[in-house]
């Protein structure tokens, strides 16, 4: 019987032992899975924090391009009405302009002894005037007299004073 109680003896310290090996094994796989599950949180933690200032970032942008785009539309509606505003002065300026005929000078010839206008040869009796506005070399005829001793030519008379025509 002695035999027996020792080998059930020896076989129950076996037992324990391997329990408490399994024990030890068991806790160790706990501790590892625990600090794998802390690491777990650490990471979403951090996603969820990067989630945010993701979300965060994406809506200031948003709205960013949503005040930049009402700056842009507000602009875009001022250059229009800039632009009518321009047409209107325009189509005033064209009325006002409208059947006015503007004489062009005739441009001054290269030889200084002729009327810049009519190309007469100026002589003893048909005096040489300079126009005061451009300065061309025009006849007695061709010229305008505007006091104080100034001529002008009738081309540059009639554009600063188009009523006299």
């Amino acid at each position: 019987l002695s035999q027996r109680l020792a080998s059930l003896a020896a076989t129950a310290r076996e037992e324990t032992w391997q329990s408490r090996q399994q024990l030890q094994a068991q806790r160790q796989e706990m501790a590892r899975l625990q600090e794998e599950l802390s690491r777990a949180r650490q990471d979403g933690e951090r996603w969820a924090s990067a989630l945010q200032r993701a979300q965060r970032e994406a809506l200031e942008r948003e709205a960013t391009r949503g005040a930049e785009q009402a700056r842009q539309q507000e602009l875009i509606r001022d250059m229009k009405e800039r632009l009518l505003e321009l047409l209107r002065e325009k189509d005033a300026l064209w009325q006002k302009t409208e059947g006015i005929d503007t004489p062009v000078p005739s441009p001054v010839p290269r030889d200084p002894g002729l009327c810049a206008r009519c190309h007469k040869d100026f002589r003893l009796l048909s005096r040489r005037y300079n126009c005061r506005l451009c300065q061309g070399k025009v006849c007695h005829t061709c010229s305008v007299d505007m006091g104080k001793h100034r001529r002008c030519c009738l081309i540059c008379y009639q554009q600063r004073h188009p009523q006299a025509t």
